[in-house]
């Protein structure tokens, strides 16, 4: 991979995040493995709770729409997932932190979730309702399309050999998966929910790099929040100053408060000058 002009060899470190989403895996993968070799009856009871099914999440197994990347069909599947979690998840999150990066994968798992789901009630591509989806990559290739997106001209060398830059190869990654879940909607060529799955993961990592603020979707909800907390404590303040001069004039007493609630003296009206007193928000 090339950084700026300077091309390395090396492999990127081993980021927080990235290393403990990647033992999480395979803690899961080997644990599956010894209940597959042990208690196989077990290991399908593990599957059958774990794994995306998109009817059991509709009727109230929301979980599977995490657990199910978890899961993995075999050694190489969780293997190139891992290697793709590393390569370009490291930069990733030397970037932009531990917590958005976390954040940015979980928002690709289950946005990959929620594709297939929304895919499996139309029948194209031969997905049905009760097709189960496991696997990392929805998260994996959303990682892949942010990393084209953030470090486009950054150079990516194909088999270690063939030097492209990193927005051809994720355009051809993206359009390959296209295609394989187009071929696999004919008939007799299987299902293609592993695709529908992938190009999810892709396209909820496009918005999420495009639109979600820059300090990423839980600072910016906690934004809205106080914004809105505020906006109801500044109208609370307003409501209870109307009162209190409603109240003081039927006492005889006269007394005013600004737009935002604040107390206006008597010499300010008067146009005499001084300070503003009261509640300053």
């Amino acid at each position: 991979m090339y950084r700026g002009r300077t091309l390395t060899l090396s492999f990127p470190p081993f980021t927080k995040a990235v290393k403990w989403i990647l033992l999480a895996n395979a803690a899961v993968y080997l644990a599956m493995t010894l209940l597959e070799a042990v208690a196989p009856n077990a290991a399908d009871v593990a599957a059958y709770l774990f794994a995306l099914v998109p009817y059991r999440v509709l009727h109230g197994w929301i979980w599977q729409i995490v657990t199910y990347s978890f899961l993995h069909g075999g050694f190489l599947h969780i293997l190139f997932n891992m290697l793709g979690l590393w390569w370009f998840g490291a930069p990733l999150e030397m970037d932009w932190g531990k917590k958005k990066f976390v954040e940015f994968y979980l928002f690709c798992v289950v946005g990959a979730a929620l594709t297939t789901i929304v895919v499996s009630y139309t029948g194209i591509a031969g997905i049905s309702p009760q097709t189960a989806t496991l696997g990392a990559s929805g998260g994996v290739l959303g990682i892949l399309m942010a990393f084209g997106m953030l470090y486009g001209d950054q150079e990516i060398l194909l088999y270690f050999l063939l030097p492209i830059k990193a927005k051809y190869f994720v355009a051809g990654v993206a359009f390959l998966q296209l295609i394989s879940a187009i071929e696999s909607a004919r008939p007799g060529r299987g299902t293609g929910v592993a695709y529908i799955a992938h190009l999810g993961g892709m396209l909820f990592a496009f918005l999420y790099v495009k639109f979600v603020p820059q300090r990423g979707l839980s600072f910016g909800a906690s934004e809205q929040y106080f914004g809105l907390r505020n906006s109801y404590y500044r109208w609370k303040r307003r409501r209870a100053a109307k009162k209190f001069e409603v109240y003081m004039r039927q006492h005889d007493q006269e007394v005013h408060f600004d737009e935002r609630g604040n107390y206006v003296p008597p010499e300010e009206r008067k146009g005499n000058g001084g300070g503003k007193s009261g509640w300053v928000n």
